[in-house]
């Protein structure tokens, strides 16, 4: 019954993709699920975000691996900050995630928890009618994450800024410390917090931060 009230609803949808054929096939079957929605589209996250602050949205259907503007070069820590934007700036938002790489949603941990919206993740591999299942979820307002996030490490917003730092623009510890302005040995800290949580430990012959940006690869932490 509630179902059928859904679909009777003049509902709000984002659906963002940056490749076309993904793009209109996802809008083509949420539009005959719920035919009495309006589908807005978007192919990169300047567009999305733009389309949200201007729409009272009741869902947003997003491809994880996004472009920041037109031409740019699609990322998954692209889409990660439009998430974590749009769960900051639109706190009952209902969202679906599509990707094949879910562990990378394991950044967003504390996002997610807080976020009073609807929440779910439908692998990009599988059927649409498992996407439809998912946006149906996230319409109730249910959260659902694959076992990669439920089971994954807990990892505080600030040791994640250091990893970002340290091995996306290869920063050291004193340009870290200026960038997050804290102290140098605060810095220190989070790398001591880091290796545990990774489980990597001083080792004769092997690089401890090699080691730790091999883990937070492995991890979805880091791109």
């Amino acid at each position: 019954m509630y179902q059928q009230d859904l679909r009777q609803k003049k509902l709000k949808i984002l659906v963002v993709d940056d490749h076309e054929l993904a793009l209109y096939a996802t809008v083509d079957v949420i539009r005959k699920e719920y035919n009495l929605a309006e589908i807005l589209q978007a192919q990169t996250t300047e567009d999305a975000l733009k389309r949200a602050g201007s729409n009272e949205l009741n869902l947003a259907v997003i491809d994880l691996n996004m472009p920041e503007v037109a031409g740019g070069t699609a990322k998954v820590e692209s889409g990660i900050e439009l998430l974590k934007t749009l769960m900051q700036s639109y706190k009952n938002l209902n969202i679906v995630v599509q990707t094949a790489t879910p562990r990378s949603l394991v950044r967003l941990k504390p996002a997610i928890s807080s976020h009073e919206g609807g929440f779910t993740v439908a692998d990009k591999s599988l059927p649409m009618n498992e996407m439809l299942t998912k946006v149906d979820w996230s319409l109730k307002g249910l959260i659902y994450t694959p076992a990669e996030i439920r089971s994954g490490l807990e990892v505080k917003p600030e040791w994640l800024e250091v990893l970002q730092l340290a091995f996306k623009e290869g920063l050291q510890d004193i340009a870290i410390a200026k960038r997050m302005n804290v102290a140098e040995r605060t810095v220190r800290h989070y790398w001591s917090k880091i290796y545990d949580a990774l489980r990597v430990y001083p080792d004769e012959g092997k690089n401890l931060r090699i080691q730790t940006e091999i883990r937070a690869r492995e991890e979805g932490l880091i791109d």
